[in-house]
């Protein structure tokens, strides 16, 4: 398990805490194995009914850690341990609940796209800059956003690179409820505990059937990883990339057609 991740269970709710605040919360490959192992078994726990993700001193998460993917060697390094967290969202059969303080940027927007229930405080931002790196929507957002949201408002997200307050969240349906900072851990436990409550193969049965196709969703975000592993090797990416790493704005002329 990372350092970086703090696992709790009490009363049938397991709680995931992202514990990087000298990175704003940003994920590194390890972090993504530790929340893919936690999530996992959590799954096969009797004694957890309901998994809760939340981040720490004032940021859920800055969204990839871009050093340390740029470390990952070839592309299948870089990706392994994303896309096992993607491929899992999806099919998770316990409900998920968010609590977002801060920024969400990125996989910390686009998975909320998988949770049964969000909750912001009035200070949260969500933000999915892919394309300002080159690169596409994950996660299968490019499916799931524009069906929650709307396509308008999912375009101006995903490919305008708008940043969107937790009001607006709250107004496209992402959103259950925003919370002042100070309850906002307060009102995702109670949620996870009145879920937790229920009886769970009735809880199962339910949320199968309002989820709809698993498999539609887990094959669009494959089809979602092919197009982004393409994009990673394309010169749009590589100054994208670049600029990133030196502080300086992207200059797409260098990258040609892309």
């Amino acid at each position: 398990m990372s350092g970086a991740i703090s696992t709790s269970r009490a009363n049938g709710v397991a709680t995931l805490r992202l514990t990087r605040p000298e990175k704003r919360n940003a994920l590194d490959r390890a972090m993504y194995r530790a929340l893919s192992a936690a999530l996992i078994e959590g799954e096969a726990s009797s004694g957890v009914a309901v998994h809760v993700l939340v981040g720490s001193e004032g940021v859920f998460t800055a969204g990839n850690d871009i050093a340390d993917f740029l470390a990952g060697g070839g592309d299948a390094d870089r990706l392994a341990d994303i896309l096992a967290f993607v491929r899992l969202l999806p099919r998770l059969e316990k409900p998920l609940i968010a609590g977002v303080d801060g920024p969400a940027v990125g996989i910390g927007t686009t998975l909320l796209m998988h949770c049964d229930l969000v909750y912001a405080s009035d200070r949260a931002s969500f933000s999915t800059p892919f394309l300002a790196l080159g690169l596409v929507p994950e996660a299968a957002s490019s499916l799931l956003m524009p069906l929650r949201m709307g396509y308008a408002r999912a375009f101006e997200m995903l490919a305008l690179g708008a940043t969107f307050s937790a009001e607006r969240m709250c107004e496209a349906g992402v959103v259950n409820a925003v919370v002042p900072v100070e309850s906002l851990e307060a009102t995702v436990a109670e949620a996870a505990r009145a879920l937790a409550a229920k009886p769970p193969t009735a809880l199962a049965a339910a949320r199968r059937l309002m989820r709809g196709d698993v498999e539609a969703v887990a094959a669009h975000s494959e089809a979602e990883a092919r197009v982004f592993a393409e994009r990673l090797r394309s010169p749009e990416a590589a100054e994208a990339f670049r600029a990133f790493m030196e502080k300086r704005a992207p200059d797409f002329s260098r990258a040609g057609s892309g």
